[in-house]
């Protein structure tokens, strides 16, 4: 090593470019031997900051996937959702639906402040029709300035496509389904079975990190009005809100301004009644609609930003446990290398040369990782893609990502090796080499202090994937009000509302099903809301809006719902036409003591409550069940066929029955159903995605950090050989020396957890303040977390320190 060392002096003598250069060729050649000579220290090192970088990276794709969301539209900054603030049921909410008189409102009178005002429909399944062949695709129809708005990537045709109407745009994996390789442009196709349409443009598939991604087709917004002729027949259109409106405001124009000016556009059209309900209009910004997406009493809480900068911050702790790694490890080995600098200051090196030194070791390991964490990339970003939900792919030509990726090593391997080389850089040679140097006994100080910061962040970790789990576990949980197991949803077509008494007795003869009925909404989602209710008692300057269900007679025989009070709904009662049955919700929020038999007052209709029903659960498992109301209405009403599955029957011998069913009425129309329990299980899609990404970062940090400890236990082990020899020698048993070997790191550890559980709960506490229906933290979770946390240190430490323990002492002590 010597030989080297002289040679590694005299190199650098000279001031010239070559010489630099050659400096530089030997700090890492250096580097590299000293890595090789040290094979554990080195796989430890490399290995976790791999790890990190690796984590650091696919969680920084998918904070960029998320902070760029909807930016494929060039208008993105200026392009808006018309929204409502409305005072509902005493709560002040906002809605994003509107009257379909919103647009030519503000195209009117607010015309120099918007570029384009977009009428639309709700995104829904339509029925795509050429030859034989048949699709459900989703689409949504739009006013004809939309794709100029959108500024849609057009394959085939022009953005000027929906000026007729019949006609339609196809996105580009629509087209190839219908026409294969043949040119759509001008073919015609049948939409939704009634209407003959023409293809006048194909556009680009939209990307995954789009608001409008699942958008298949756009139709014309008068082809909506021409199959709703009730939306121009309305006595009131003001009153209703049944469409969504969008917006690009003019260049010079800004959301805030032009949002003070259309905010009573409603409230100025509304008749006297209505204005209880305080209408007041306003844009949210595209640049919102995925991060900021939540409101509560009229003010923006946020949304997915949380998320943001939760995995954003677990992404750089992460890296931060990694750096801790191999700063931890390189001052441990502190006084194995002294004598090392002491020759080299001895022999001339100056201290920016030792530091030099040290930092190109640390940009070896980090340019090492870096390639190994690519590669880990690379491996794992199908598998990250299908939790998150994403379509991520790695932006190789994108120079933002190389140039963050230079940034990200450089940051790395300063922070890295930062300490290393300014600690060890440090040493007095006179000292080392007549061998009375000492690191001092706060040497270890520093160490220490990292490692009660990886467990404390691990620690935190491991508390929120436990509340997170328990959340979710909780709301799903929760009592729902009928039975799921064995239901099953179908879109209603004219053919089955037209005999629907007979399938229903087809169905239940074959016994293919128990029962079957039919709705409006489906059990797993609210489709209609009303107000225009009265009744005794109530605060005439109270606005409401229900939740309502046009249900079949069977209805709750079918889903089974559990009646508290009163009847179920019977055709032995003519009257029940005029009746409501009621959620327990509503019971509490009317204010009946004894709601069955009294009257509510629809729209100047009187209807009288035959019965109180426990809360069904149609909406978010997190919030609280809406004042709900059912009521029997005619077949042609209904969207929704709902059908209780024969449980002493096989579920595929049942659906096969269905099946054969539906197509002797329905040859055109795909058989297309759903499980209620497994769209029930879609509401928690979001907080299960984030509790496994959590939950992986957490095994992530907690690994790396164990890689640390071992790493630690692996020096203090050797550092402590001829200790642990002769303490053998005198009769320490092997539990003695390995409780002496532990104690030391199960006290850091212990430190960690009484600095994380209370930050834990704090921030923890904020989260669920999110959701009405929460959990209460438990203090058993810390006791669980630190307890896990001590376990994963015995097991950790425990290796080496029993390892040490078992060693020859006669080896250890002759070993000079």
């Amino acid at each position: 090593m010597l030989f080297y060392d002289g040679r590694f002096v005299d190199a650098y003598k000279g001031h010239s470019a070559t010489k630099h250069e050659g400096m530089l060729k030997n700090y890492f050649k250096i580097a590299w031997r000293n890595l090789a000579k040290s094979k554990g220290y080195s796989a430890i090192n490399i290995g976790g900051l791999a790890v990190g970088m690796a984590v650091a990276m696919l969680i920084g794709l998918w904070v960029y996937d998320e902070l760029t969301f909807d930016r494929y539209h060039k208008n993105y900054d200026h392009i808006a959702q018309v929204m409502q603030h409305v005072n509902f049921n005493g709560r002040l909410q906002s809605q994003t639906s509107n009257p379909g008189l919103m647009g030519p409102e503000l195209r009117t009178k607010y015309g120099s402040d918007f570029k384009y005002v977009v009428q639309a429909s709700w995104p829904g399944g339509h029925m795509l029709s050429v030859g034989d062949k048949h699709f459900f695709k989703e689409g949504i129809f739009f006013e004809a300035d939309a794709p100029e708005m959108l500024t849609l990537d057009m394959l085939k045709g022009t953005r000027d496509g929906l000026k007729d109407p019949y006609s339609i745009l196809l996105s580009a994996s629509t087209a190839e389904a219908l026409f294969g390789d043949e040119d759509p442009m001008h073919k015609t196709i049948t939409f939704d079975r009634n209407y003959q349409v023409k293809v006048t443009g194909v556009y680009e598939d939209l990307p995954n990190n789009a608001s409008f991604r699942n958008l298949k087709l756009i139709a014309p917004w008068e082809l909506w009005l021409i199959q709703n002729p009730w939306a121009k027949e309305m006595q009131n259109p003001w009153g209703s809100n049944f469409s969504q409106t969008f917006v690009q405001i003019a260049d010079r124009a800004d959301f805030e301004t032009v949002s003070a000016k259309i905010k009573d556009t409603k409230l100025n059209n509304v008749s006297e009644g209505e204005k209880r309900y305080q209408w007041q209009v306003f844009l949210h910004p595209m640049s919102k609609w995925n991060l900021y997406s939540e409101f509560k009493n009229g003010q923006n809480t946020g949304g997915n930003i949380r998320y943001v900068w939760l995995f954003g911050i677990i992404g750089l702790f992460v890296l931060l446990l990694a750096c801790i790694n191999f700063m931890n490890l390189a001052t441990a080995r502190s006084e194995k290398r002294a004598k090392e600098v002491g020759i080299h200051k001895t022999v001339g090196s100056h201290r920016w040369q030792l530091i030099s030194r040290f930092f190109a070791e640390s940009y070896l390991i980090v340019l090492l990782a870096f390639i190994f964490s690519l590669l880990l990339v690379i491996g794992l970003l199908p598998l990250f893609n299908e939790v998150a939900g994403k379509k991520i792919g790695i932006p190789w030509q994108n120079p933002l990502f190389w140039t963050l990726n230079l940034v990200f090593i450089f940051i790395t391997g300063l922070l890295a090796g930062s300490y290393p080389a300014l600690y060890l850089s440090a040493f007095k040679p006179l000292k080392v080499l007549k061998g009375t140097f000492r690191v001092g006994r706060f040497a270890s100080v520093p160490r220490q202090v990292l490692v009660v910061l990886q467990f404390t962040v691990s620690v935190m970790l491991i508390i929120g994937t436990i509340i997170v789990y328990q959340q979710i576990q909780h709301a799903k949980n929760r009592p729902v009000g009928y039975t799921k197991q064995g239901l099953v949803n179908l879109n209603l077509q004219d053919e089955i509302k037209d005999h629907f008494e007979v399938i229903r007795t087809e169905l239940k003869n074959a016994g293919a099903v128990e029962e079957l009925a039919a709705c409006v909404s489906p059990l797993t989602s609210v489709w209609n809301t009303n107000g225009g209710f009265e009744w005794e008692g109530k605060d005439p300057s109270l606005g409401v809006d229900f939740p309502t269900n046009a249900v079949s007679y069977d209805f709750g025989k079918t889903v089974q719902w559990e009646i508290k009070a009163g009847r179920d709904f019977s055709k032995e009662f003519a009257t029940d036409s005029a009746a409501f049955i009621i959620n327990e919700s509503a019971a509490k929020f009317i204010g009946f003591e004894e709601p069955v038999g009294k009257t509510l007052i629809w729209e100047g209709e009187p209807f009288t409550i035959i019965a109180v029903v426990k809360d069904i659960l149609q909406e978010s498992p997190f919030f609280p069940v809406r004042p709900t109301l059912y009521r029997i209405a005619p077949m042609s009403d209904m969207a929704n066929l709902v059908l209780k599955l024969n449980p002493k029957q096989s579920t595929a011998q049942s659906i096969g029955i269905i099946e054969k069913t539906w197509k002797k009425y329905i040859s055109d129309v795909p058989f297309d159903y759903t499980f209620i329990d497994e769209a029930f299980g879609d509401k928690f899609m979001a907080e299960e995605r984030i509790g496994k990404l959590a939950s992986y970062f957490a095994v992530l940090a907690v690994f790396i950090s164990c890689l640390g400890l071992f790493g630690m236990a692996s020096f203090v082990a050797e550092q402590r050989t001829k200790e642990i020899g002769i303490r053998k020698v005198l009769g320490a048993s092997v539990a003695n020396l390995w409780r002496l070997l532990s104690k030391e790191f199960m006290l850091l550890v212990t430190i960690s957890c009484i600095i994380a559980i209370p930050i834990a709960w704090y921030y923890l506490t904020l989260w669920l303040a999110n959701y009405d229906y929460r959990i209460a933290i438990s203090w058993v979770v810390f006791v669980l977390a630190a307890v896990l946390a001590l376990l994963i240190t015995i097991v950790t430490v425990s290796f080496q320190a029993i390892k040490a323990a078992l060693a020859n002492p006669v080896d250890s002590l002759r070993d000079e």
